[in-house]
């Protein structure tokens, strides 16, 4: 029997069409990008999914990796002039299977041309609030940024704090604190003691994050410090999207790539080839843009008001 009800397949079947007519009204154009590739996500905090291919590769690599994300072809279309555009399609990430996660969701994807990640994060709360009206819900708006967070609701400057500081403001949290970084130490007080905090109908943009978690954003000085021209929209305490002002200088973004390796390899994980057609794409000129991903499963799961993401599939992990 499928995990998802009748009624839970139906709303997933109206929200893709919303998106569709949502970004048919603003001309931007739904693409399709390959799902499988010669390289894959460096990211030391995903794993990808890799398969071998049997066929004639006129001596390319046998190996191909699953995409965790639509983000490097689509950027490869905006390189070539596509102009704006959306994907709506499954991706892969191994090892992410529970409650809350499916080894394959569903992921939102769009890209402005000429937009920063502040005008993008306007439009993703216009999408997220269309989709709630469909089941006649309604959530306010707040936006504030990630050092006024952390000030607010916790008394600290995580653009400045040392680790002592934020163990102290960790108190209370059990956890072996041998290795964590300082990034480690910001995301657990976000998950323990920010994110249960945030008001159920309420909808968050929390920008400008530290620039050691610029990930493929831009890095800009502002107060004194660098910070990372990037947003995540909540619903309540669930992250719904992750946004950002692109990085488009591709020597920085291969540098980017190398660090990611240097983490896997000292943990000893596998580290993907670098998708070196996203890199010359970028240095033969990526225009200046935003770009989002929103998980339309965790938006299914707001919507329906359930923690468990086998509600709105069809068949989870477990029923594949």
């Amino acid at each position: 029997m499928p995990s998802g009800t009748r009624d839970a397949l139906r709303l997933r079947a109206w929200v893709n069409r919303l998106v569709r007519e949502f970004f048919f009204a603003r001309d931007v154009l739904e693409v399709e990008t390959p799902m499988m590739s010669r390289a894959g996500n460096t990211d030391p905090n995903i794993a990808s999914f890799a398969l071998e291919f049997s066929g004639r590769t006129d001596g390319a690599p046998r190996t191909r990796w699953l995409r965790t994300s639509a983000e490097f072809p689509m950027k490869r279309l905006l390189a070539a002039g596509i102009g704006d555009c959306f994907e709506l399609g499954r991706v892969f990430r191994d090892g992410e299977a529970g409650g809350r996660h499916n080894p394959e969701f569903t992921m939102l994807e769009w890209y402005r041309v000429g937009w920063d990640h502040l005008r993008l994060a306007d439009e993703t709360v216009e999408l997220v609030q269309a989709a709630l009206s469909l089941v006649g819900r309604e959530a306010s708006v707040a936006r504030t940024t990630f050092r006024e967070l952390y000030r607010d609701m916790l008394g600290v400057d995580p653009m400045t704090a040392g680790i002592d500081e934020l163990r102290a403001a960790a108190d209370g949290i059990v956890i072996d604190p041998e290795g964590l970084t300082r990034d480690d130490w910001l995301d657990l007080l976000m998950t323990h003691r920010i994110q249960p905090r945030f008001p159920p109908n309420q909808l968050l943009v929390l920008h400008d994050y530290p620039a050691s978690q610029c990930a493929l954003a831009r890095v800009v000085r502002r107060g004194g410090v660098d910070v990372a021209e990037r947003f995540e929209l909540y619903l309540g305490a669930l992250e719904l999207a992750n946004g950002y002002h692109e990085l488009t200088d591709a020597g920085e973004q291969r540098r980017r790539f190398l660090r990611d390796v240097d983490v896997r390899q000292a943990r000893g994980d596998a580290a993907p080839p670098l998708d070196e057609g996203l890199l010359g794409a970028m240095a033969a000129g990526l225009p200046s843009c935003a770009g989002v991903a929103l998980g339309i499963d965790r938006l299914l799961m707001a919507m329906l008001d359930t923690p468990r993401i086998a509600d709105v599939l069809a068949f989870d992990f477990a029923r594949a």
